[in-house]
């Protein structure tokens, strides 16, 4: 057990005070206009695109946070966005996309997108052209056709070198559970296994299961110079996912949201976890009730870990204002953020939530857990 100095028990106890009593300030914000997003890294692009062309007033916030999700589609941002990454269990590269206007909240997407790169721009022609939000699968594709966008193949040369040497290894790192033959050493076809109808035998076997190769997604948020937000992602989705998953990408509220009275969030990480707690509506609406965007961010991850200890996670949000945090759990997250005057991204680093002051703070302890990840 660690001793700690008296010194040491001041910045402890300062630790775990500061976010109950409400202290836990946000960056403040850089001015307007502003962009913020997932990821640095590679990600930086879609941020730089977004705020120079929010530069020119005539560019709307919906038009900033599509260029700048269409730039990481056509970079392929660390092979997590846009076509040529993460094949499902078919070899096949699919694409989910969310556009989101902070004005209507009105939002429009696309999810399991076959064979057409322009993911983004499909999701804002589902937002303008229809009365619809989400838009799915083969039918995404027949709508993007109708509207002028190029069909063409989603896979390369490379996405197909990783996915075969995936089956070649025994599929190991999917998402199959309770099946047969077992998931962690053989390739399917395979058929499922009954389930101990025990409660405590039926958990066991839900929550089973290898975690399969991580994801990420580049979701954003972006404020125009008058004030107008929008929000946005783009993904491909996880690596070796069974065909026709959708993640947490394209769901309103989970992988992006955004009130432009309020402000907006954007999301990444275990999607099909997260988009259980829609962190990014949580997030949110903790803004409305007077919460730093630190702490709204802060206390949307920590109730996804208290259920999920091992969650990789990462949300970022904005007041409407500017003012901007973010928190994570499982991994380190970064973000990126320009706005103002700023002459150049800068990417925050944000190490995982510290969840012990937190337990310790509650009087009824931790509740059951879910280890699941």
């Amino acid at each position: 057990m660690a001793i700690l100095t008296p010194a040491r028990h001041i910045v402890s106890l300062i630790g775990v005070l500061l976010p109950l009593l409400g202290l836990a300030h946000a960056r403040p914000s850089p001015g307007l206009p502003l962009v913020i997003n997932t990821w640095g890294g590679s990600f930086t692009a879609a941020t730089d695109a977004a705020y120079l062309a929010l530069l020119d007033p005539a560019t709307s916030a919906l038009d900033a946070v599509e260029i700048g999700c269409a730039t990481c589609e056509r970079n392929q941002c660390d092979s997590t966005v846009g076509f040529g990454g993460s094949p499902d269990e078919a070899c096949e590269t699919t694409l989910d996309a969310l556009l989101m206007d902070g004005v209507s909240m009105k939002s429009g997407a696309v999810a399991g997108l076959r064979r057409v790169r322009d993911a983004v721009g499909v999701a804002r022609h589902v937002l303008e052209h229809t009365s619809h939000s989400l838009i799915v699968g083969d039918q995404a594709t027949r709508f993007a056709l109708e509207n002028g966008f190029v069909e063409g193949d989603l896979a390369t040369s490379e996405s197909r070198a990783r996915c075969e040497a995936w089956r070649e290894a025994g599929c190991r790192g999917n998402y199959r559970i309770n099946v047969l033959p077992d998931p962690a050493t053989s390739c399917g076809p395979y058929t499922p296994l009954p389930l101990d109808s025990s409660a405590e035998g039926y958990h066991r076997l839900l929550v089973a299961g290898e975690k399969a190769a991580s994801h990420d997604t580049v979701s954003m948020v972006a404020i125009h110079a008058s004030g107008v937000m929008a929000a946005g992602t783009s993904t491909n989705g996880a690596s070796h996912k069974v065909p026709g998953r959708v993640g947490d990408g394209p769901i309103v509220g989970s992988g992006s949201y955004v009130d432009g009275d309020v402000g907006g969030c954007g999301a990444t990480g275990d999607g099909d976890v997260m988009m259980r707690f829609l962190p990014c509506y949580q997030a949110v609406e903790n803004l409305r009730q007077g919460m730093t965007p630190q702490e709204a961010a802060e206390d949307a991850v920590k109730r996804m870990v208290w259920k999920y200890p091992n969650i990789a996670s990462g949300i970022v949000v904005v007041s409407s204002k500017g003012e901007h945090g973010a928190a994570g759990s499982g991994w380190t997250f970064t973000y990126a953020v320009r706005g103002g005057d700023m002459a150049a991204t800068e990417v925050i680093t944000v190490p995982p939530v510290d969840m012990d002051g937190w337990f310790h703070s509650l009087k009824n302890g931790r509740p059951q857990v879910i280890e699941e990840l």
